[in-house]
Formats: C-alpha cells, sequence, structure tokens
C-alpha cells in the first residue's frame, strides 16, 4: 500500500512539472494539495470550510468560503479545522503562466506579492461563479484540444482579475512593522533552501540580491530590514545556513566534496574550498577527516 501511495506521488509531481499546471477538486484529490512542491508552483485554491492560514508572519482564521493565492517563495502552511472541506485548485509554474502576455504583471500583483492579501472572503455568488471557472478548468484538462493551455491559462488570468476586484480579507495578525515582516519572510525563505537532497537540484538563492529578487525588494532595503530586526547582515545569515548545510553533507553523507560544492550552488571546488576556509578556519577535507 505504502509503495502504491509514493508512486502516485511521483505520478502526480512528475505530470505537473510536465505540464506546468494540474487543476483538481480538493474533496476528491485532497491529498494532492500537501505534496506539491512549493519552491516551483503558484496555487489557486477556492475552499469552503474552517482553517487556519499561516502566510509568512501572517495568521488568518478562515471560515466559509475563500480564495486563497500562494507564492512559492513565500512560505504557508494550511490547518483544516473542518470534519468536511471541499473546494478546487489550481497549480501552475511561473513559466506557464507567462507563456501568456500581462502574466509577469499578474505575478506582481498584491495577490502573490510579500505583504499582499493572499486571503479573500467570497460570497455564495462569486463562489458560483468561481465553481464554474474552476470546473470548465478541469474540463479542459481532461480534454483533447489542441490549445487547451492557452484555455486554462484565460481561466487562470480570470480569476486572478475577479480577485483583484474584491476587498481584502483584514482578519488577520501581523507583525507591527514592514521591516519584522520582511525580516521573517526572509528567513523562512532562507530556511526553506534546506536541506539539499541531490545534486540535480542545487542551491538556488545564494546572495542577498537573490532572496531580494524572489521577495520583490530593493536589496538594500532587505539589508536595512534584516539588519534592523535581527543585528546581522543578509549576507552573514546566509553564509551561516550554508556552512550549517556543508558540514552537515561532510559528515553525513558519501558525497564528494566537488558533488557538495556544486549541489550548494558553486561552480568550481576551489571557490568552495576558499569560502569555507574563510569561514570556518579550515578546510571541507579536512573536516571530514576529523569524523572518521
Amino acid at each position: 500500500m505504502a509503495s502504491k501511495q509514493v508512486r502516485s506521488v511521483s505520478s502526480f509531481n512528475n505530470e505537473l512539472k510536465l505540464k506546468g499546471f494540474n487543476v483538481f477538486q480538493i474533496e476528491s484529490d485532497g491529498a494532492a494539495t500537501r505534496i506539491y512542491s512549493r519552491k516551483d508552483f503558484y496555487k489557486i485554491c477556492l475552499t469552503t470550510g474552517k482553517s487556519v492560514i499561516k502566510y509568512a508572519d501572517r495568521s488568518f482564521e478562515t471560515e466559509g468560503t475563500i480564495l486563497f493565492f500562494g507564492n512559492p517563495h513565500i512560505p504557508y502552511s494550511w490547518e483544516t479545522l473542518s470534519t468536511s472541506y471541499i473546494g478546487y485548485t489550481v497549480l501552475f509554474s511561473e513559466d506557464f503562466l507567462k507563456a501568456g502576455d500581462r502574466s509577469e504583471s499578474l505575478l506582481q500583483s498584491p495577490l502573490f506579492k510579500i505583504g499582499g492579501t493572499p486571503v479573500l472572503k467570497i460570497t455564495d455568488q462569486q463562489r458560483e461563479f468561481l465553481n464554474a471557472i474552476f470546473q470548465k478548468m478541469i474540463q479542459e484538462q481532461q480534454s483533447d484540444y489542441a490549445y487547451k493551455d492557452d484555455l486554462i491559462r484565460n481561466y487562470i488570468h480570470l480569476i486572478i482579475h475577479e480577485a483583484l476586484k474584491l476587498q481584502p480579507s483584514d482578519n488577520y495578525d501581523q507583525h507591527k512593522n514592514a521591516a519584522s515582516r520582511l525580516t521573517a519572510v526572509f528567513l523562512e525563505l532562507l530556511e526553506r533552501q534546506f536541506p539539499i537532497e541531490g545534486t540535480d537540484r542545487p542551491l538556488q538563492l545564494k546572495t542577498a540580491q537573490d532572496y531580494a529578487n524572489s521577495l520583490s525588494v530593493h536589496v538594500n532595503y532587505l539589508n536595512r530590514a534584516v539588519k534592523e530586526v535581527t543585528g546581522k547582515s543578509t549576507t552573514a545569515h546566509i553564509s551561516d545556513r550554508i556552512i550549517s548545510e556543508s558540514k552537515a553533507l561532510l559528515q553525513h553523507t558519501d558525497w564528494n566534496i566537488a558533488d557538495i560544492a556544486y549541489a550548494l550552488g558553486f561552480e568550481y571546488p576551489t571557490y568552495f574550498n576558499n569560502y569555507f576556509k574563510r569561514i570556518t578556519g579550515t578546510n571541507p577535507k579536512a573536516l571530514r577527516a576529523q569524523e572518521v
């Protein structure tokens, strides 16, 4: 039974990566909402029930029907409190949506951006309208229509535009100022880059500029906020976490040092050796020898 479930999870993720999108009814495929890779895919979810959504540094208590927008760069968790929970979910990659016009500006909308509005309260009338769109997407996903990707992309655009016309939910708690909010999201995003599980997906975010780009803020603003709240620079936080991960890989895997260097985003092993020695005072080979 366990092996069958693993194959099902693997099949779902492979299909999602291949197509760039997947749409499904939650009550018939609830497990899928827990297994997709948040590092890769945006999420729009229409649900009816009671739940608590923790999104970056905010906590939303929801009841009734809501529309939720998840950004793969912003960590969140979802706790369902209802005994029955129904709705629809569409997952899509940035590349899939950007194949259409105006998509880049939509992904920068308040629905997906840090400090934006990821949760919207939906009326019964709005729910009927949105239900119909999700149902049409599911029908097209299962069809052989040659241009179904374009049609599904248009349906996603329609949902986003409808949401932009709605009023945001104000039922949430948040940090007192923008600096603490941004710092909390940066630290969670940093932690979500780890652990490194293989060289096939090396570390992508390695510098303060990389994180600023992912969070759609200026790097100077990010640096000021992190320094103000934590007393440490953005670069110091990143370096500490990379060194911590490199030590774990050296001590607990049989990967060679070149593979570890590549997995951590270094182009050449010598770059990794110099980086590691500058921060720790020793080289990777010597550290690994101490553990033998």
